[in-house]
């Protein structure tokens, strides 16, 4: 048996690192304070594998997330996925030029399957993560949110996850917008939108508060990876 991850989610918009309670930012501080507070040297030493995600609302400038993305990753020896805003080979590469050893893609997944056919023969199946999005609805189903938050897709959530899981990628980013940031625990009914028999990875997100929290989702057997993107409730 593979031996389950741990995963920690950095959130950055604009320059800034942000925390999130239910897809609503508040800034935490800049590239110059985290290096400041944390030392991902030696966090990299307790954690599988960290993930930041450009989540700005604004136009995202991809350029100078990049240069942030370098002077975080120096000395930072976890492996790291990166995304938010990739809608080309051309910014998957500069990425990976800038330290990602992975691709994270959101929107594309369901408005752009040829970017992502191409994503995948270009740099491989394994370097793909697919960040999927989930809310409860008022028919308490669920649905998929794409473009950080602003566009809801018509068609259930698990019709969803069913054409994700047939596309090439290497493993998928599960999220519960409703307990994102809450620190009430993860949503596990999430999992169930899954097909019963999924042949890809599932990293689970959203709602952790506590290290028991963490504990429930490595217990589950559908999971493969716990992440937390309330990294500073962690750290120590």
């Amino acid at each position: 048996m593979l031996k389950k991850r741990l995963v920690f989610t950095l959130l950055y918009d604009s320059g800034s690192f942000m925390l999130s309670r239910n897809f609503r930012l508040q800034r935490v501080g800049d590239i110059n304070w985290l290096q400041s507070n944390y030392d991902f040297a030696k966090i990299a030493f307790f954690i599988d594998e960290l993930i930041v995600l450009d989540v700005s609302k604004e136009k995202k400038d991809i350029g100078k997330f990049c240069e942030t993305l370098k002077l975080l990753t120096a000395g930072c020896f976890a492996p790291i996925a990166a995304g938010g805003g990739v809608r080309s080979i051309e910014d998957a590469r500069r990425l990976l030029h800038s330290g990602a050893d992975k691709i994270v893609i959101n929107t594309p997944l369901f408005t752009d399957n040829i970017l992502v056919e191409n994503l995948a023969k270009e740099f491989g199946e394994q370097c793909l993560v697919g960040s999927v999005d989930v809310i409860k609805t008022s028919d308490s189903g669920y649905a998929v949110v794409t473009e950080s938050g602003d566009s809801r897709l018509s068609e259930s959530a698990a019709d969803s996850l069913l054409a994700l899981v047939r596309q090439p990628i290497g493993e998928i980013y599960l999220n519960s917008i409703d307990q994102d940031g809450t620190g009430q625990g993860y949503d596990l009914s999430i999992l169930t939108l899954l097909p019963k028999i999924c042949p890809i990875p599932i990293i689970l997100a959203g709602g952790i508060g506590n290290a028991k929290h963490l504990a429930v989702g490595f217990l589950d057997d559908r999971v493969d990876a716990v992440a937390t993107a309330n990294l500073f409730n962690f750290v120590g």
